[in-house]
């Protein structure tokens, strides 16, 4: 991935990873029948799916903030904690208790990843032509 992506691009990218995984893991349990691990599962598909394509069809529509390193820097950590998540709370649930500090901690991290992206909507910005509430282009943050 070069510094050059944008953040809709990363999003969505880390979007599809998420969602085959996530599928795999849902068909793996089926075939196994064994769902000791359906609240991983159900993170990884909240978090890392429908978060993430969220994430890029928000930037996408505003291209200075697709492009910022902010905003690139807020999909990379989401990801990241997304993935480290999912393992920390499958772990959990198979017993392996050394692994809830892991999953308290990343839990904060993802907590302080959406803040961010909460101050990157709030912060407001222009969007694509045309698509502002004002019929400009611009979306003013409420």
């Amino acid at each position: 991935m070069t510094a050059s992506m944008t953040a809709s691009t990363l999003a969505f990218r880390f979007a599809v990873i998420f969602v085959v995984t996530g599928m795999l893991m849902g068909i793996a349990m089926a075939a196994s029948h064994d769902t000791s691990v359906m609240p991983a599962h159900a993170h990884l598909n909240l978090l890392g799916w429908v978060s993430l394509f969220l994430f890029g069809i928000y930037y996408e529509r505003r291209p200075a903030l697709d492009t910022s390193r902010l905003a690139r820097l807020q999909v990379l950590i989401w990801a990241l904690a997304t993935a480290v998540l999912t393992v920390a709370v499958a772990a959990v649930h198979l017993g392996q208790d050394a692994a809830d500090p892991v999953a308290a901690v990343t839990s904060l991290v993802v907590l302080g990843d959406v803040l961010l992206f909460g101050y990157l909507v709030y912060r407001g910005g222009p969007v694509r032509e045309g698509q502002g509430r004002d019929g400009k282009g611009f979306a003013p943050a409420e």
